[in-house]
């Protein structure tokens, strides 16, 4: 054979492994998805709190956001094929002592929070070995395509699993329910066994970063902070995921604010198609190019989207809104995605993307707490009927209940349009893609 020939047959070879791979990450996403919608209708029925309810979401997020430079380094170490196996595997058992304690009688809250949060850190380590995987069995051209694919399985969950699961929790029960999630776990991880994923080359930045556990731990924020591109390039997500979680935690609020939980349910579908639309647009086209403008245009939109989110109480207005917004997710996701893959030596990625993934999520958790509060004891005073910006903003959005929110939307559309300007005046951030070189993938 000749060499042209056997280049092609790897490559075929490495992209069946990515489809493969893929495939079976998608089945286990959807199953996630039903155990986390099934659990947190248990445990609202069982306690009518909204606070134990949100408390899963901060056990399912937290843990894994504190563990993720520690899982990161040790990504680096290992084969990634296998630490994606056994993640996969851990999460499995927790989903069966889950179904034992069903049996028994005996399951209790504080139970489903430890087996989030133990799921919770094994998501620590699969996040970051699947993307660099993902780096060395896609083309350097196909990342963009690759990203959007895993936007997609990401979205699909989103939209699928709450409907599934509402279906098979009248029919199997909740129990059954977590049976199947503990499928989705086994299927996910027999694929990997069918996968072949190389092992990356050895980087002079790997080389350089080689040390204790402790200290490749902490490599990570090292090459960021030493490329100004990519440290703005995080912050700019910081940004952008503090103004997301905040947005989306009061949607609820302000469409039941001015209409009914059937129109609430609908503006949700329309978001979710956003979701998918964005995520196959980017599957399918790989992004604009440059991929920056992926990235600071779409968070142009983002500002755009909350401005006619919070301008009138409206729910075509919202439905409208929430659609560009959630359109816009999987494309800055993907187009960002694929920058990092490209510039950064697959064998440091597993440490560079955890730190990461902790710097650009951590505003995450401050969205979903303080949003609440805001409005409840900040912005809804104000556009009360007599309240302080009731004769001025009023005019404009309204006052009454729900009008608070909306000057929330309002103010942080500022924060998007702002931090994306911000990145096409900054030749680091701008010119990311052209002033640092692409990383030899193997």
């Amino acid at each position: 054979m000749t060499e042209s020939v056997i280049g092609k047959t790897e490559l075929a070879s490495e992209l069946k492994s990515f489809g493969l791979m893929w495939f079976g990450q998608l089945v286990s996403l959807v199953g996630s998805g039903l155990t986390r919608f099934a659990l947190g209708v248990w445990v609202y029925e069982r306690t009518g709190s909204a606070t134990q309810f949100t408390l899963i979401t901060l056990f399912a997020f937290l843990p894994g956001l504190l563990a993720a430079p520690l899982a990161g380094a040790l990504v680096d170490r290992w084969d990634r094929r296998w630490v994606m196996f056994w993640s996969d595997l851990g999460p499995a058992l927790g989903t069966l002592a889950i179904v034992l304690l069903i049996y028994a009688g005996a399951l209790e809250v504080w139970h489903i929070y430890l087996a989030v949060a133990w799921s919770s850190v094994f998501n620590s380590f699969q996040w970051p070995a699947y993307i660099a995987a993902t780096t060395l069995l896609v083309p350097r051209r196909q990342l963009g395509r690759a990203n959007g694919m895993i936007q997609f399985g990401h979205a699909s969950a989103e939209v699928v699993a709450p409907i599934l699961a509402g279906l098979l929790i009248a029919t199997v029960g909740l129990d059954g329910v977590i049976l199947i999630d503990f499928g989705t776990f086994l299927f996910a991880a027999g694929i990997l066994l069918l996968v072949r994923i190389p092992r990356p080359k050895t980087s002079a930045v790997g080389r350089a970063a080689k040390g204790s556990l402790l200290s490749e731990a902490t490599y990570g924020w090292t090459f960021i902070r030493e490329r100004p591109g990519l440290l703005g390039l995080l912050l700019y997500f910081a940004i952008i995921n503090l103004v997301i979680s905040t947005a989306t935690v009061l949607v609820p609020p302000l469409v039941l604010s001015f209409a009914s939980p059937q129109v609430l349910a609908s503006v949700l579908s329309i978001a979710s198609a956003g979701l998918l639309t964005g995520s196959v647009a980017m599957a399918v086209t790989g992004g604009p190019r440059p991929r920056i403008h992926g990235v600071l245009a779409f968070g142009l939109l983002f500002g755009v989207a909350l401005v006619l989110a919070g301008l009138r109480p409206s729910a075509p207005l919202v439905a409208v809104a929430l659609f560009l917004l959630m359109s816009g997710a999987p494309i800055i996701n993907g187009s960002s995605q694929a920058i990092w893959q490209s510039k950064v030596p697959p064998d440091v990625q597993g440490r560079v993307f955890a730190v990461r993934r902790l710097i650009a999520q951590f505003t995450a958790p401050l969205g979903f707490l303080c949003g609440g509060p805001l409005a409840d004891y900040v912005f809804q005073p104000l556009l009360a009927p007599g309240g302080p910006l009731a004769g001025s903003v009023g005019r404009v959005l309204g006052v009454g209940p729900g009008r608070g929110i909306g000057l929330i939307y309002v103010t942080l559309a500022v924060l998007p349009i702002l931090s994306s300007l911000w990145g096409y005046a900054q030749p680091h951030v701008r010119l990311v893609e052209a002033e640092l070189p692409d990383a030899v993938r193997s």
